[in-house]
């Protein structure tokens, strides 16, 4: 403030005068001097709007420009000096830079200054306030001389003083001003006059008797040709509705508001025409503008307050504005004469209607609003839709370069003084589409159709409307590129209309009613319709129009109503021979796009967003089961990967940019949009691994790796998956994980490494590196909160086929030394640092030895669930050796004939796993020892000794993990299940002629002994029966979907083969197995070795055959009666989806299928059931979908091994016979019923976050297969055409 100049001193002055104008009531209360000056230092705390404050804004920028510096350098300091001490806090940290300052020179000097300066103004002010009392006490004597008459003099208590800070504004003052703002006073009086009513408390004003006589003598005023009165008033009109509450605002605002009803109804009033225009430089039209704005000013803030006062306030403001609104002058005259309503003038100062989506917000003024628009003033609504008609009619007939001139001036927030009658429609248009589309939203809106207008023979419905806002967008025109200047709105029509339609699409129940229909569909689409056709009936559908339909059909397709619309229209059972649904024409116009079939937008900038924009709609499509299968036929996966190598191709060739050459910019630009257009195509590939069948089509383009690396770079950087997918990465790593190149695409894309590495730095480093000023708690879970998310995600990525590509054939490091800083990179270093911990040099580098290594045995014990990979970890890392190692080393020697047991979280978790990995069966069939100790039977020490008895006795019973021929105790499990035979179940059915009608009888005489007797269904009866119907079914060639391959092999031929050494393991477990259920005798090892031998057709099979061993188990161990139905079978289609070594590396497959690796079970089985689970279990789809996991990685599990330990042995049978009998879609039925069968216990653990360990570690408790066999027939009713039809497909090449 070296130099303080006479504007310094006048900015200054008016700075104080709204501090104190703002403070004035405040501090006219206070009691004393010292009361003000307390209230004013305590200004901040007190007053929200302190820091609104010019004044104040003025002192922090002074502030900030003199003492800033100093500040961050004294901050820096004492940062630097607490690093190197124990001091800390950021209040700490406050009280001693400001010490510091306060304590400068610096500081000093600025407050000697400002207290000279504001000393200055100050003085200045007071001077001025002096001069203006005595000069208003002089015109005052002079105006009572002039007056005849005098006023009643003041009576009342001075206590609450108000009026010129010593009287209270009592009727007689009133009267004098009444009489003073009479047209016929000097203007000066007049002036004197306002400006004491402006100085007076508008409560004060409110309260006196002539009220009513003042609100004449206002609107009189309102009319006063004097710019500098006229702005006075309307001054007096903001303070009000600024300071007053809402009953005292109201009445100034239905008074301003019926002042502007009557301007527009008289005729002596110059209100521009349509013809004239607007020009804002006129002073009548500026005086008109100023109090519509205060009038729209003030209801965009009364909502926030005026739920807080009783309804009839808001009743009258709300009717007083429609009153207003609905004004219409006399239409005889031409159109081009018409005198401008009062919409047009909001329509100029609040474009979008804001006021009305404000008003609409909550249902406390919405329903005021919809009652009254409904019940008086539906002419509002009448008109905002005639606009709508009549500017889509202007588009038909006028050039485009007319309208887009009009929605880049509407837009533009330069300076403009005169707008044209055609602007003007164009701003009420816009203002009447806002309203309309906020109307549509609530019910109570769209209750207001159909409208009648005036010139149309035929009311306008909802879908009449909707269909109007579509044409729109491909009639209208729209800024280039999208985009207008960067400081203005977009307000094209396109833009606007499809802003209306996005709100529409995200109100579920609004868009049901007004959006999905077909003649909306229809008229969305009709444009594209066209461009497919060559024809040409919207010369106006631009790149922009077709971007922004685009945009609206992904919206409708996101959600499942819009997607069925889409699929198979409003008729679901309408002929093929009609006309195509929306999918179908989205999916051919998408197709052209990207194969260049099309010739339209040759060269354009914007051709690679329209594709990318309809793509983006097939991905919404392609991303379900039931869209995929729709749009199958038209090979999309295939166009984009083309597309992709392409663009691919071309990134790869663009020049590098020389620096100084002018290209420079242009050859970035381009740049950045192939990577960009080559990032999009990546995307719209990776979809397709949403679902079982479109992980196979992407694995057939060859892109999965790049795929795969795309979705990680997005997951490293936290970006979200997709726009419009409402969970995470979960679900797609899931699917992908569960293909053996899914899982190699995932190792090599880094994605494995990252989560191993988020999970170490969780498990055993914590936190970052900071100081931490709470210690950390200690877990009380065996799997901390912290790490749940990371384990999870290890639990969806373990499926067999991903553990089998990851882990097969690898060795353990089994390091002599592990440093403190080695960090785990793949899924063996996880298993080799957290599970087979069988050195001190692996306990010794782990921080957290218990909780890290309990997190390890759990993760065991899921994987393990799938039997093959329990049969892998053994094969190649004897886990249960390991385990009974560590075991033995809890073992107490107490005395000679008394040993100890130390029971702790770990030694549990490995009786648990022990129990869980040696036992195969189902609910009914074994116990696993619970994971924690509780006191619910005998007591607490009981339960102990239980616990250490389980692990004692595995210990003992199983010197040799799973190669043990001794049975186990029945400590593990409940008795025996000891099925009879109930003689032949043949004789129940009747042998015919006719081998077709035997056949199905026999599919009748099953179901309803399936329904009425299940238990029958067993023992030999079973197996005779299921040999007599194979066999009468494979002499029908028509039944005979493989072809039959003469056998000649015997025992001698393949009793030199060798068994893998998982193999060897599955037939221990399943004699093991079959012994426990009296099934097997002993020697049955070798028979069952003699089967696998004759059916190893394709010996690099990675897993055991679970369905031969079941086969095995159900023939009662009998060698040649297996082999005899084996071959049998193997002609039938259910061979392929029961029995899944059948198609390895089939010849019978597609070479492309080969290629993929991917079995039949995962692209058809799991495919469908998914796409069923969506129609018929809703509830549990989105569970699965909420959990990040899904429903094919479990069901595939469940189907490979035959569901061994998840039903019990008679329901495994009953599975098997079921799909023999009835055929393999039952597969997908049962699956189904096991979800509807389990969906409270999904729902009850998709709350609690372990869903994924659920159903891979609990066994189908309760679960019958006869129990739901009525409801799998409605299911083959309604889904054996499309599910038994593409099970049959499974041998054609490529769809």
């Amino acid at each position: 403030m070296a130099y303080f100049s006479c504007e310094d001193e006048a900015m200054l002055q008016a700075m104080l005068r709204q501090l104190f104008q703002s403070v004035k009531e405040k501090i006219t209360g206070a009691p004393s001097p010292e009361g003000a000056e307390e209230i004013l230092l305590r200004l901040e705390e007190t007053d929200e709007n302190f820091h609104n404050y010019e004044f104040v804004k003025y002192l922090r920028q002074h502030i900030c420009n003199t003492l800033g510096s100093i500040i961050e350098e004294e901050m820096e300091k004492c940062i630097s000096d607490q690093n190197q001490s124990e001091e800390s806090g950021y209040d700490t940290l406050v009280q001693h830079v400001a010490r510091k300052i306060h304590d400068s020179k610096e500081y000093k000097e600025i407050m000697r200054s400002l207290n000279n300066v504001m000393m200055v103004v100050v003085e200045s002010m007071i001077n001025k306030f002096e001069e203006d009392e005595i000069r208003s006490q002089e015109r005052q004597k002079r105006v009572q001389m002039e007056k005849s008459s005098s006023y009643c003099t003041d009576n009342c208590s001075d206590s609450d003083s108000s009026f010129n800070q010593s009287y209270k504004f009592c009727q007689g003052k009133l009267q004098l001003i009444l009489d003073q703002l009479d047209p016929g006073q000097p203007k000066e009086v007049r002036y004197d006059a306002l400006q004491t009513l402006c100085s007076a408390p508008p409560s004060d004003v409110l309260s006196c008797e002539n009220w009513t006589t003042l609100c004449e003598k206002l609107t009189l005023c309102l009319s006063d040709p004097d710019p500098v009165f006229s702005d006075r008033i309307l001054k007096f009109y903001a303070q009000t509705f600024t300071l007053s509450p809402l009953y005292m605002t109201k009445e100034i605002y239905t008074n301003l508001a019926k002042y502007l009803e009557l301007y527009f109804l008289s005729r002596e009033n110059h209100i521009p025409t349509l013809s004239t225009g607007v020009d804002i430089t006129n002073h009548n039209v500026i005086c008109l503008l100023k109090k519509v704005r205060l009038l729209n000013e003030y209801q965009k803030e009364a909502p926030s307050f005026w739920i807080r006062h009783p309804e009839k306030y808001m009743e009258e403001i709300v009717e007083s504005t429609l009153s207003l609104l609905s004004v219409k002058h006399d239409q005889s005259h031409l159109v081009s004469q018409k005198i401008l309503d009062p919409i047009y003038f909001f329509a100029l100062v609040d474009t979008k209607a804001v006021w009305f989506k404000k008003w609409m917000h909550a249902y406390y003024s919405r329903d005021v609003v919809l009652r009254l628009l409904e019940k008086k003033y539906k002419s509002l609504i009448t008109t905002a839709v005639q606009q709508c008609v009549q500017y889509l009619e202007l588009c038909e007939t006028m050039k485009t370069d007319e309208i887009l001139e009009h929605s880049k001036h509407c837009g533009n927030k330069q300076k403009i003084v005169y707008y044209s009658g055609q602007e003007l429609q164009y701003i009420y248009f816009i203002h009447s589409l806002c309203i309309l589309g906020r109307l549509l939203i609530y019910k109570q809106g769209r209750k207001l159709f159909p409208i009648k207008l005036e010139d149309k023979k035929d009311s306008v419905s909802l879908t009449d409307l909707l269909v109007l806002f579509t044409q729109l967008i491909y009639y209208s025109p729209s800024c280039p590129k999208m985009t207008s200047s960067p400081h203005s709105e977009n307000y094209s029509p396109a833009s606007m209309v499809t802003e209306v339609l996005r709100i529409l699409c995200d109100q579920k129940e609004c868009a049901i009613e007004c959006l999905y229909n077909n003649t909306v569909v229809e008229t969305l689409l009709q444009p594209v319709h066209n461009l497919m056709k060559g024809t040409e009936t919207a010369p106006n559908c631009s790149e922009t129009a077709l971007i922004h339909i685009a945009d609206i059909l992904a919206r409708i397709a996101s959600v499942e109503e819009g997607l069925i619309l889409l699929l198979y229209g409003e008729n679901m059972n309408c002929s093929e021979e009609e006309s195509l649904t929306g999918a179908h024409i989205i999916a051919q116009f998408s197709k052209k796009l990207l194969d260049e079939d099309i010739s339209i937008f040759t060269g354009s900038e914007l051709l690679p967003v329209v594709k990318g924009a309809f793509i983006s709609v097939c991905r919404q499509i392609y991303g379900t089961c039931e869209g995929l299968q729709v749009l199958l036929p038209y090979s999309l996966h295939e166009s984009i990967a083309k597309a992709w190598k392409k663009t691919s191709l071309m990134s790869e060739r663009v020049p590098t940019p020389v620096e100084g050459s002018d290209s420079v910019s242009s050859v970035s630009q381009e740049s950045q949009n192939i990577m960009a257009w080559e990032e999009n195509l990546l995307d719209d590939l990776l979809n397709f691994a949403a679902t079982p069948k479109g992980l196979l089509l992407l694995q057939r383009t060859g892109a999965i790796n790049e795929c795969v690396t795309f979705m990680f770079n997005r997951y490293a950087k936290k970006l979200q998956i997709s726009r419009q997918k409402k969970f995470g990465y979960g679900v797609l790593v899931t699917q992908v994980a569960s293909t053996a190149a899914g899982a190699v695409a995932l190792q090599n894309s880094g994605f494995i490494s990252a989560l191993i590495n988020e999970l170490w730095s969780t498990l055993e480093c914590g936190s970052d590196d900071v100081r931490v000023t709470h210690p950390r708690s200690t877990p009380v879970d065996p799997i901390d909160r912290s790490c749940q998310k990371s384990f999870l995600a290890l639990v969806n990525l373990l499926s067999y086929p991903a553990v089998y590509e990851l882990v097969g054939n690898q060795e353990l490091p089994n390091k002599v030394e592990y440093s403190l800083r080695e960090v785990p990179t793949c899924i063996i270093d996880i298993i080799d640092r957290l599970i087979i911990l069988n050195s001190e040099a692996k306990i010794h580098s782990l921080f957290n030895y218990e909780q890290s290594h309990i997190f390890g045995l759990r993760l065991l014990s899921v994987v393990c669930c799938d039997l093959d990979t329990l049969l892998l970890l053994e094969a190649q890392y004897q886990v249960s050796r390991m385990l009974l190692h560590a075991q033995e080393e809890n073992i107490l020697e107490i005395s000679e004939n008394h040993r100890g047991f130390i029971i702790d979280g770990l030694s549990v978790e490995r009786n648990h796993i022990l129990v869980r990995i040696n036992l195969v069966g189902g609910s009914s069939e074994r116990i696993l020892p619970p994971r924690i100790l509780e006191k619910n039977h005998v007591c607490y020490t009981s339960t102990i000794l239980h616990n250490a008895l389980l692990v004692i006795v595995i210990f003992c019973y199983l010197s040799y993990p799973l190669l043990s021929p001794l049975p186990f105790p029945h400590i593990f499990s409940l008795y025996p299940i000891y099925y009879n035979d109930l003689g032949k179940l043949l004789l129940l059915f009747k042998m015919s002629d006719e081998q077709t009608e035997w056949i199905e009888n026999c599919q009748k005489q099953f179901c309803k002994m399936m329904k009425e007797k299940p238990d029958i269904i067993s023992g030999s009866a079973l197996v005779e029966l299921l040999e007599t119907f194979v066999l009468h079914l494979t002499e029908n060639p028509s039944e005979c979907y493989f072809p039959s391959v003469e056998y000649t092999a015997t025992d001698a031929n393949v009793k030199n083969e060798s068994l893998s050494s998982v193999q060897q393991l599955g037939i221990t477990m399943t004699v093991r197995y079959g012994k426990f259920l009296n099934l097997l005798k002993d020697g049955a090892e070798n028979d069952l070795a003699l089967v696998l031998k004759h059916f190893c057709l394709q010996g690099n099979y990675a897993g055991h055959d679970w369905f031969v061993s079941s086969l095995f188990m159900i023939m009662l161990g009998d060698k040649e009666k297996t082999l005899q139905f084996l071959q049998q079978f193997s002609k039938l289609l259910t061979s392929a989806f029961l029995w899944l070594p059948r198609l390895h590396i089939s010849k019978y497959l597609p070479i492309d299928t080969i290629e993929s690796g991917i079995h039949p079970i995962y692209f058809c089985s799991t495919h469908y059931v998914e796409m069923l689970l969506k129609a018929e279990v809703p509830l549990v789809c989105s569970a699965f979908h909420m959990s990040g996991f899904a429903p094919s990685q479990i069901c595939l599990q469940w189907i490979n091994q035959c569901f061994w330990n998840y039903l019990d042995w008679i329901e495994i049978c009953h599975y098997i016979a079921t799909c023999i009998f009835l055929g393999p879609d039952y597969q997908v039925y049962i699956c189904i019923a096991i979800f509807k069968h389990l969906q409270q216990d999904i729902l009850q653990h998709t709350q609690t976050q372990d869903l994924q360990i659920f159903l891979k570690e609990e066994a189908l408790h309760g679960f019958r297969v006869s129990d739901y066999f009525e409801y799998m027939e409605n299911l083959e009713q309604n889904y054996r055409p499309v599910v038994l039809r593409n099970m049959r497909n499974i041998k054609v090449q490529s769809t």
